[in-house]
């Protein structure tokens, strides 16, 4: 009986082991072979070959002329063959957007030593945000000159841009004009050919993890 006693202790213990052991965490990697593409607000992704011919045809953010916080004219030659990723704020906003500048900043900070990766926040009250505005906001949560772009100009060019194509409003089927209001909490995700790859909320966590891990997903693609 003293030796079935120790046997049984032995498996016991045993067993307890087994069932403390922990599956080692892995780093969250992209689960596809190439992020997916979009074209509209419904953001349907679309599966499509980088450099293909399908993809050489797909929707492209088009050119613009804006102006950013250094009195510097910035185009889409600013973000030649730069991953860069993008949002829609103001200033004075009390809100969201002081939580969408963090989320900024700390993508900043992950990717500060990437030549590759540039951000562009755009003014969606660029009556108000003037030059010196954006300035100081710049300086005041702090954007590193020519790696974060705050812009201002042209109010329909920035609309036309955030609703037309960007996608930035989840509002499906609302039509909306230059008197509404363009306010979202979400990031876009572009790739060095222009060409939207992501969307994410920018008060959330999870969604800015997922964003660093396809940022870097993205990079691979060359």
């Amino acid at each position: 009986m003293k030796y079935v006693s120790i046997i049984v202790l032995i498996i016991f213990a045993s067993c307890k082991n087994e069932v403390k052991k922990v599956p080692e965490i892995v780093e969250e990697t992209s689960r596809v072979e190439y992020l997916p593409y979009y074209n509209d607000e419904s953001f349907t992704p679309h599966w499509i070959t980088p450099n293909s011919k399908e993809e050489k045809a797909f929707h492209k953010i088009p050119d613009f002329k804006l102006t950013n916080q250094l009195g510097e004219t910035v185009t889409q030659k600013t973000f030649d063959n730069k991953i860069y990723i993008t949002d829609f704020f103001f200033a004075s906003c009390p809100g969201i957007c002081p939580q969408m500048t963090s989320s900024m900043f700390k993508l900043q900070e992950e990717f500060i030593n990437d030549a590759d990766i540039l951000f562009l926040s755009h003014s969606v009250t660029p009556t108000q945000d003037s030059v010196l505005v954006l300035k100081q906001y710049a300086k005041m949560n702090g954007v590193i000159d020519h790696k974060w772009h705050l812009v201002t100009g042209d109010k329909n060019m920035i609309y036309n841009l955030g609703r037309n194509q960007y996608f930035v409003e989840n509002d499906l089927g609302e039509p909306k004009d230059i008197n509404d209001f363009l306010h979202s909490e979400n990031f876009l995700l572009i790739d060095k050919n222009k060409h939207i790859r992501g969307i994410y909320n920018g008060l959330k966590l999870a969604s800015m993890a997922q964003l660093v891990v396809d940022i870097k997903a993205l990079k691979k693609e060359g």
